[in-house]
């Protein structure tokens, strides 16, 4: 793998009557965010070869709308990334390192937040970056890592309103 996109879940509602929490959709602002998200990725040349992805519905609906603007992705549905923690998510992410060059994992918080530090961290990031991130990873943000020598090194890290407030 030379490539991490770590996404959260675009915004989601709440679960229909009845239903759990693994049931909640994207609200009609997720789906327009996931989609952005995902023409945003291709547009930078990230679009992922293979993803993992919370069996939860939100994030489920994220990387459909998402992946529309990738083309072909291998997708693995994880069982252990729903609410999971930032080992379980790193360790999916290891898992993927063999036969992903882009890799995306679509999960939630606050794992992907946790996890999204643990990398800047160890990728050594500007001060500016490790402030930013620390501020909070929201519905729909996408942080990107690249491999180098071992080691990861940080990208950028976007939100749904980074890309709308630009031209």
């Amino acid at each position: 793998m030379n490539r991490l996109i770590i996404m959260r879940h675009a915004e989601a509602g709440r679960a229909p009557t009845g239903q759990g929490d693994r049931d909640r959709p994207l609200t009609e602002r997720g789906v327009a965010d996931a989609r952005a998200m995902g023409r945003w990725l291709a547009g930078k040349g990230l679009a992922p070869d293979g993803a993992c992805v919370s069996p939860a519905r939100r994030t489920r609906q994220t990387w459909d709308h998402a992946s529309a603007s990738f083309g072909d992705a291998d997708l693995d549905c994880d069982e252990n990334l729903y609410d999971a923690g930032p080992d379980t998510l790193r360790r999916a992410v290891e898992g993927a390192a063999e036969w992903a060059g882009v890799f995306m994992l679509v999960a939630h918080n606050p794992g992907v937040h946790a996890l999204g530090l643990d990398l800047l961290a160890e990728s050594g990031a500007a001060l500016a970056d490790v402030d930013r991130l620390q501020r909070g990873f929201p519905p729909g943000a996408a942080a990107v890592f690249r491999r180098e020598g071992g080691r990861w090194t940080f990208e950028a890290f976007w939100t749904p309103a980074d890309i709308e407030a630009l031209p």
